[in-house]
């Protein structure tokens, strides 16, 4: 039965690096341990969603070629290999302890459409409904160039507003984001408030494996999950029994406090950049009136340009005149119709308000 104050609904993100041993081999007590909690956590009434690395680095511990091959081709063969052998292992150890797992292998291009968008919500909401846990994981063998994620945490964070969890935890080797004190030495950033972006600058490597651009991406990804209305929480994996403690509060880790909360379609547009099939350019008035207002709509008397191709339900980028991003949005109509009502009063909007997502 669920206690007081307990989270509904939870996503947990486990990295490369928390699951392998020193030799980048797939550390089965690891894995055994952070599964162990993942069921008793289930098991006490709270939703679990799984975001997972490791295929890639399971792969490379199976195989290893014995012709020269490309990188990407490369990256393909040992995911494919190491899918298997990674699910293999979550599943023998979440039956240990008498849970059921499924696994979800996603890629960019199913976010892009709002209809791919809520195919994929739909099929982990039956899941979750069943008391399933789904374990997600970047489709790699199809993932290349622009349908790669930056990385697992991007895509924790799309399951995450999607799903609309409680709390994301992020797992990695250290306590959290670390800064540095004037004596050099590296400090725990303990939580970090709504809106804050200082605390980016002042972030060190310390003794993450993962080096500063690695610990600078998961903060700014945790603070826009933050700024979607999520607790999120980064964490050191290596801890045992790390899950508990972090959501009792009772270890070490930086925590992201979450703000005000969005419509899920606001939610889904924040974390779509990069997914847009054209653009339209504002005049300085419509910009304006967009940041100024509670509740405005784009307006095609605005328009003074639209570049590229899209229909009815995809998703576009909105630049002010000097070419800066100033937000993004979900047609209403399509390129061949904006064109024609650029600049003209008295026309339906091509962006509706309810489909607006502003910088």
């Amino acid at each position: 039965m669920k206690k007081k104050g307990q989270f509904r609904r939870i996503a947990v993100k486990i990295g490369t690096q928390v699951l392998t041993d020193e030799n980048g081999m797939l550390d089965q007590t690891r894995v055994d341990e952070l599964v162990r909690q993942v069921s008793g956590i289930r098991k006490n009434g709270t939703e679990v969603i799984l975001i997972t690395s490791g295929a890639v680095a399971s792969g490379r511990g199976l195989f290893k070629p014995e012709q020269k091959i490309d990188p990407v081709s490369l990256r393909q063969l040992w995911s494919s290999i190491g899918q298997i052998r990674l699910i293999q292992v979550y599943s023998s150890l979440f039956e240990k302890y008498k849970t059921l797992c499924s696994q979800v292998l996603v890629t960019r291009e199913d976010f892009r459409s709002r209809v791919h968008y809520l195919n994929i919500k739909n099929c982990f909401t039956v899941l979750l409904n069943q008391g399933i846990i789904p374990i997600v994981n970047e489709n790699d063998v199809v993932s290349v160039t622009e349908l790669m994620f930056t990385d697992n945490d991007e895509l924790a964070a799309l399951v995450a507003t999607m799903l609309n969890v409680d709390c994301l935890i992020i797992l990695t080797t250290v306590e959290g984001i670390m800064k540095n004190r004037e004596d050099g030495k590296p400090d725990l950033i303990e939580s970090v408030e709504p809106g804050n972006r200082n605390f980016e600058k002042h972030i060190s490597s310390g003794k993450s494996a993962f080096g500063k651009g690695g610990m600078l991406t998961k903060a700014v990804m945790a603070r826009k999950v933050a700024e979607s209305g999520i607790d999120v929480r980064i964490a050191n994996g290596k801890k045992d029994n790390i899950l508990p403690a972090v959501l009792s509060g009772e270890t070490a880790h930086t925590r992201f406090i979450p703000a005000a909360g969005k419509t899920s379609i606001k939610k889904w547009l924040q974390h779509s950049f990069g997914f847009e099939k054209g653009a339209v350019v504002i005049n300085g008035g419509a910009v304006e009136a967009l940041k100024k207002r509670k509740a405005a709509s784009l307006l095609p008397v605005g328009i003074v340009a639209v570049e590229g191709e899209f229909q009815k339900g995809d998703l576009i980028t909105i630049y002010n005149e000097k070419k800066q991003q100033v937000g993004l949005g979900i047609a209403q109509y399509s390129d061949e119709q904006a064109r024609l009502k650029t600049g003209k009063q008295h026309e339906k909007p091509l962006i509706h308000y309810d489909y607006l997502f502003l910088l």
